[in-house]
Formats: structure tokens, sequence, C-alpha cells
């Protein structure tokens, strides 16, 4: 029995590089490395430095990686630990975008590929374990967007701490150089939103989708304005609230747990803000995003919209997903173009868009860092697969914006008061 279970594992191990070499091309240049259960290990070509390694863990591992060919099953062959991934976690994508985008095989060899992956050992069974979500309700309804962001931001407030900075910041950060750190870059984006914003003491700023207090604390500090956040995550809302009782900035600053379409209609705020919570909208519910932004904003004031967009022509994912079955729920990825028509025809007037797509890329990066320096202490809040379903899904972002598939805005617009919108000639304030 010995002899034959051995036979099987040396068969397997050879008709899986066999595979690996047709998939990826024996002489096509290569810079990472594959090691297979057994020990076997197919090395990168001659001359280039493994980038990183794919460990696969046993003989069913091509079999869960590549069926479907899809990112979702590549995803959960990943966090299932079917492979591992041994060095730098970005490097594995524009290989993997290769693959599924059939630039580098045709039709006809990928068949062939289906009919070889099928004489390959089949993959083992998973259990249940209660990852991803499964929405109730219509789509962007608001009782089905609490689950979609509680599922997001509850993960754990202690996990998130783990790779964010000091303040708690959730969006992309402002770099004065690619070195810098993730502290002070973080806090050079809060105070860039607020001279955006041209906050006065005194006036009442609302934040839609706050996360953990962040903008609403330095607002009310450094800028003397009376701060409103909301959230839909009460684990944010509870945290962001202590925050402010600590800081003193009870009487200045408060955040609550509502949806954006909660809102008063009679309430009235100077400048309004949104930092990160615009994914989450959905293009059906863009009007009346916008439309409830500038019913809140009284005449004269601007809104800050800072959120992700996808490439003109990116495919929106429209099946199997991996983002969106285990990390965004029913989160949509508009067009820049798509955005501010949605804001214009709400009445708005565009003042201002800026890109910050390598500072995403940048901040990205410096979480994935962070994250994997303290992968035991990530493990032990929550759990292996929620730290692989984080890494890989941040990593995979970072890619998308380095390679301009996302992109991060800000866009500044203005409610002129019969015309007048109230806004200086230029932005030289803005860089002081």
């Amino acid at each position: 029995m010995a002899v034959r279970e051995g036979s099987a594992t040396e068969r397997a191990s050879r008709e899986t590089l066999t595979f690996l070499k047709v998939l990826f091309g024996e002489e096509q240049r290569r810079d990472f490395a594959v090691q297979l259960w057994d020990g076997t290990r197919w090395e990168p070509s001659p001359g280039e430095p493994a980038r990183f390694t794919l460990h696969l863990r046993h003989p069913g591992a091509i079999r869960a990686m590549f069926w479907p060919p899809d990112d979702l099953a590549l995803g959960e062959a990943y966090i299932f630990d079917d492979f591992d991934i041994e060095g730098s976690i970005e490097a594995v994508f524009p290989t993997v975008d290769d693959l599924l985008a059939d630039r580098k095989v045709g039709l006809g060899s990928r068949l062939q590929q289906a009919k070889r992956l099928f004489t390959l050992p089949a993959p083992r069974k998973r259990q249940a374990d209660g990852h991803g979500l499964r929405l109730q309700g219509s789509t962007h309804s608001l009782e089905r967007d609490r689950q979609a962001v509680s599922y997001h931001y509850d993960q754990s407030n202690e996990f998130f701490a783990q790779f964010l900075d000091r303040q708690m910041v959730y969006s992309c950060a402002y770099f004065a150089s690619p070195e810098e750190g993730i502290d002070a870059a973080q806090a050079r984006k809060l105070d860039y939103i607020c001279r955006k914003l041209r906050l006065q003491p005194g006036e009442a700023l609302l934040d839609i989708g706050c996360g953990w207090g962040g903008l609403v604390i330095h607002a009310a500090r450094q800028y003397g304005v009376y701060a409103t956040g909301i959230t839909l995550s009460a684990r944010q809302a509870d945290f962001a609230n202590a925050r402010i009782a600590e800081a003193g900035l009870a009487d200045r600053c408060r955040v609550d747990l509502r949806d954006y379409r909660e809102l008063d209609a009679e309430e009235r705020y100077d400048k309004v803000v949104s930092v990160g919570m615009f994914e989450h909208v959905g293009e059906a519910q863009l009007p009346t995003y916008f439309r409830r932004s500038w019913s809140l904003l009284r005449p004269g004031g601007v809104f800050l919209n800072h959120g992700i967009c996808q490439a003109i022509g990116q495919k929106t994912h429209s099946g199997r997903s991996f983002v969106a079955k285990y990390v965004w729920p029913d989160g949509e990825l508009e067009t820049i173009g798509t955005t501010l028509r949605a804001a214009e025809q709400a009445g708005f007037e565009l003042r201002d868009v800026e890109s910050l797509r390598e500072h995403y890329a940048l901040t990205l990066r410096e979480w994935v860092r962070r994250l994997e320096a303290h992968h035991d202490v990530a493990r032990s809040l929550k759990d292996e697969v929620t730290y692989r379903i984080w890494r890989l899904y941040m990593a995979g972002s970072a890619y998308n914006f380095d390679t301009g598939n996302l992109n991060l805005y800000q866009s500044l617009f203005a409610k002129p008061d019969h015309g007048k919108s109230g806004l200086p000639l230029s932005r030289s304030d803005w860089y002081r």
C-alpha cells in the first residue's frame, strides 16, 4: 500500500508540474517559484530572482485554484490554504491578470488545459466556516446596506488597528514622499481635506461615513467647527464617541449611528464631506445620494466627495467575485464621469477634481506591510482565514491602483447662492 500511495503522489507531482509548464509557458520568463507538497520545486527562469513562491499544500491544490477559472476560485484556494504565497503577494497579481484575461493563451489552448486539469487529483473538501455573507432584502435598501457595512467594518476595532495609523483612518492617505510614514500621511490627508473645504470656526460640518471619527475630531480640534459624523457601524460609532469624549470635544462633535437617507431634511450644514463611503452607494442610488447631500448643504457651501472609481472600460463583476463575497458585499464602483454627471444633475457645480491614485497604492502597500508584521496578533483577534482575506484584498487593490484599473478622486462641489460660490479665485490657500 505504501508503494502504491508513493506512486500516486509521484504521478500527481509530475502531472501538476506538466500542467503548470503548459499554463505558464515553459519557455516564458518567470520571476516566481512553485514548491509542491512533496518538496518538489520548480525554480524561476535562470537569472530571475523569485519575487514570490507558490506553495501547493496538497495534490488537489491546482484543481482548487483553477476551477472554475475565475478570481473567486483562486482567492478561496488561497484563504483556505490550498496554496500559500511566500514573498511579495502583490507580485502575484500581474501573473493572475494574464491568466484570467486570456492574454497568454487562446481559447483552444485553454480548453486543452481544462482537460488536463481534470486528470489531476480532486481538491479536498472544505468545511463551512462562516466566512462570506449572504445579504437579505433589496439591494441598497437601508436594512441591506446595514448588513453589508456591519459585515465589513465590524470585524473588530483591534483587528483594524493592526494595519491602520494611530488615528484609525481607513481611506487613502496623502504622502509628501513615498518614504513617509502612514501616521504623518494620514494626518496630512485630514488637514488637506479641511483646507479644501475651507473650514472656518463655528461652521457646521457633516461627515457622511465618518469611520472611527478621525476627520471630525481633527476638524473640531484644529478648525473650531461643530462636526457631526454618521456611520452604519456600531463599533465605529462607539469607538469614535469614546475618543471624542477622551479628547474633551463632546461639546463640538459627535458620531451618530445613521444612514445618510435618514438625516432630517431640515438639518443644514455649512460644509459636507464624504470620505471612503461613496463605494457603498451604488449607481441606482447616486441621484439620491447627491440630492440628499445638496439638500443638507446651505447655499454658498461646498461638498467634498472622496471615493474610488473604476477606469472606463473596466468590467464590473456581474457574477462570482472574491471581493463581493468576502470583502465588499454590494460594493459598486462607478466611473468618474458617471459620478460627476449625477452630482451635476442634483444641482452641484463642479469646482475641482484631483486624482490621488498613486497615494492609494502607497497607502495600501503600507497597510499590507503592517498587517503582515502583525500576522500573529491579527490571527489571534480573528483567524487565519480573515487575515488572508485582508492580505489578499489589500495587495490586489494596491496592484489595481498602481496599474490604473482603479482611481481615487477628490471632487469638490459648490452650491452657489444666487450664482455666488463664495470661493476664492485660486487654490493657493490649499498648499500653504
